[in-house]
């Protein structure tokens, strides 16, 4: 965009500004930018060769037989829907652990849930011979944290 001043009260035209936008540095700056990244690309994406393992996500079937423990944020165990205290729990787990085929124990733990809480639960289990023990989580969401 060019832009011309005329002479005012009669001076002379040797006065005469032109006032323009040079655009040349700019072009010479992205430029130079350009080459950088088509340069620096492939050195940041060069990695080691590595066969990585392949993970297939899926979704847990719940079955009647399947045991749900749940521990919410003040530490309270629930048997599915039913409050237990750690001596109910013990005595169910029991009675579960000798059955053929053992059923699996999926433990649903509140985000703000101590990890005693949960940790108790975990160790009930142990303690009374469960071997296959799960913990249901949430998706992130898809914006991602």
């Amino acid at each position: 965009m060019a832009m011309g001043v005329a002479p005012q009260d009669g001076a002379g035209d040797d006065e005469t500004m032109i006032s323009s936008i040079n655009t040349t540095p700019l072009v010479d700056v992205m430029l130079v930018l350009l080459i950088i990244f088509l340069i620096t690309v492939p050195v940041v994406t060069a990695s080691i060769k590595l066969q990585l393992p392949l993970e297939r996500n899926q979704p847990t079937q719940t079955k009647p037989e399947n045991i749900v423990l749940a521990v919410d944020q003040g530490g309270a165990m629930y048997w599915s829907m039913e409050p237990v205290s750690l001596e109910q729990l013990l005595a169910r787990l029991r009675a579960e652990a000798v059955k053929d085929p053992q059923p699996e124990v999926h433990i649903r733990g509140d985000l703000a849930a101590r990890y005693e809480a949960v940790g108790r639960v975990v160790a009930a289990c142990q303690k009374v011979g469960i071997r296959k023990v799960g913990f249901i989580t949430e998706p992130p969401a898809a914006g991602g944290r």
